[in-house]
């Protein structure tokens, strides 16, 4: 049996709240994950759903370090042996550098994280300017390479952000991430600001690329279709906590937890008859 990519062991987020005045004092935290453990498996789509504020963003961006957790272990495994697993929770900056290359992340709102002063040009071959692995006439045709991959034709690469639709934008995004080889990648909401027909094109999209290059997707979603489309198995998170866990289609035919059967209820049934 393979051994987990990624592991997750008590982990904990909490952000503290102050009393107002001129001196300010801690009264209090939200506790934005709360005592969360799990594991990921390589090539494997694990889905996190829960209402909004449930903490699923906090979480994946804890797990890149994107925002540092409070306590807890994330274990990653960077090759075989257990001397190649590093616990990404207490890495210093400087070491977790390196790392970056192999953490990726593919954000929700598809025009707010490209920036409308560069070219798809600049923002596809950010990663490799920032890890030094490219430049120059590698660059150009390693980007164009990878926008051939997301469906984005190369001549484009001179044009800026606001020139594409919501969908093409998202296709930037998806290449700005993959650039970099990745192993494992956290797709935060990225289908849920698209039109429906755009989500079944950048779903199946990420489907295959998830083939070519044997990526490992944490996919964070409140859209139970799509989650039960593309992943092997879905956590359920409620005020931070992880509440049922299990396959996909185990989680959708036998709910346990009476907030799962909730979110599955709220589904709109297309023959309610």
């Amino acid at each position: 049996m393979p051994l987990p990519l990624l592991s997750v062991r008590n982990l904990y987020k909490h952000f503290p709240v102050y009393s107002e005045g001129i001196v300010q004092k801690p009264i209090g935290a939200v506790k934005a994950c709360d005592d969360i453990s799990f594991d990921v498996m390589p090539g494997e789509t694990f889905g996190v759903v829960g209402e909004s504020g449930s903490g699923k963003t906090t979480l994946g961006r804890a797990l890149l370090r994107a925002t540092n957790p409070t306590s807890g272990q994330v274990l990653f495994r960077r090759g075989e042996g257990e001397d190649s697993i590093v616990d990404l929770a207490m890495l210093p900056e400087a070491e977790l550098k390196p790392l970056r290359r192999e953490l990726q992340m593919i954000f929700q709102d598809p025009f707010g994280s490209l920036n409308p002063r560069w070219t798809v040009q600049q923002i596809i071959g950010e990663p490799l300017v920032i890890h030094r692995l490219e430049k120059g006439k590698a660059l150009e045709d390693r980007v164009a390479a990878m926008m051939r991959k997301v469906g984005i034709r190369p001549e484009y690469r001179t044009r800026y952000p606001h020139a594409f639709s919501g969908g093409q934008r998202q296709r930037i995004g998806i290449a700005r991430a993959l650039i970099l080889n990745p192993k494992f990648v956290v797709c935060d909401e990225a289908v849920s600001a698209l039109d429906v027909s755009v989500q079944a094109q950048v779903i199946n999209l990420l489907a295959d690329l998830q083939q070519e290059f044997q990526l490992t997707y944490l996919f964070i979603a409140h859209d139970l279709s799509v989650v039960r489309h593309i992943c092997d198995r879905v956590a359920v998170m409620r005020a931070g906590k992880i509440v049922e866990m299990a396959e996909t289609q185990t989680l959708f035919s036998e709910p346990k937890h009476a907030y799962t059967r909730s979110l599955l209820d709220a589904v709109l049934d297309p023959s309610p008859d």
